[in-house]
């Protein structure tokens, strides 16, 4: 006899949907259920992915990355329909899958640059930057590298592409270096605001994934009560810019 396996949750969209309709019946309490149970989809349960990444040093980072995306998600679905700071509709500014199409070099049509920013690693960089759409580099790295010694502190820096050095984000503006590294360490990777985004070269794909024009892979978008935030993986904006 045939079986049926019901479809999760797999969306915010539908989270939220769901939770409006729930609230409006009045079932609070079915309502923190459905919160709860939308999956963490964590391709590291594939044995061969979870050994081919494990041998890069980024997988532990990967884990870190995706809990703490779902964990956003599942936070944050109902905010905005039960009050709150509404998250500002003209950002982020949305791009197709397409741009993440296969290329010469993974979803890039070339590699990582030769010599990265701040001591970045490049062969974690050129995996996580072409050839990768879920893992991260490891939570805290930024603080590994010589990124802290070297960027400015009283101005804003801008951020490259590693793959293009197209600039991707202006950072720190309207706020302090130090509110920037403060939110940043928090979380475990650098976090910008959307006033920090060079949104002529970034797009933000349906499930999160924030991605550079060029096919680079980014970080995600993790909404929350100050609104849209960044989580960016350094190794991917630590490229030089291009000569025009």
């Amino acid at each position: 006899r045939g079986t049926h396996t019901p479809k999760p949750l797999d969306h915010p969209l539908q989270v939220m949907v769901t939770a409006k309709i729930l609230a409006a019946s009045g079932a609070g309490v079915i309502l923190c259920s459905v919160l709860f149970i939308l999956p963490s989809r964590n391709p590291l349960a594939n044995p061969t992915v979870s050994k081919n990444f494990a041998r890069s040093g980024i997988a532990g980072g990967y884990r870190s990355h995706v809990a703490t995306r779902d964990a956003g998600v599942r936070r944050n679905a109902g905010f905005g329909l039960f009050g709150g700071q509404q998250v500002d509709s003209k950002y982020p500014v949305m791009g197709d899958e397409s741009i993440m199409s296969q290329k010469e070099h993974g979803t890039t049509a070339k590699p990582v640059q030769t010599t990265l920013r701040y001591g970045c690693d490049r062969k974690v960089a050129d995996k996580i930057c072409s050839f990768n759409r879920h893992y991260a580099e490891h939570s805290g790295y930024f603080k590994l590298t010589k990124w802290l010694g070297e960027v400015d502190k009283t101005k804003e820096t801008t951020y490259y592409d590693s793959v293009t050095g197209k600039p991707l984000f202006v950072a720190p503006r309207g706020r302090s270096f130090e509110d920037f590294l403060r939110e940043s360490e928090a979380h475990g990777w650098p976090s910008f605001r959307d006033q920090e985004v060079v949104w002529d070269n970034v797009r933000v794909l349906n499930d999160g994934e924030a991605v550079s024009v060029d096919g680079t892979h980014l970080g995600h978008n993790l909404p929350d009560r100050s609104g849209n935030r960044y989580c960016i993986n350094l190794v991917c904006v630590a490229g030089n810019p291009t000569k025009a």
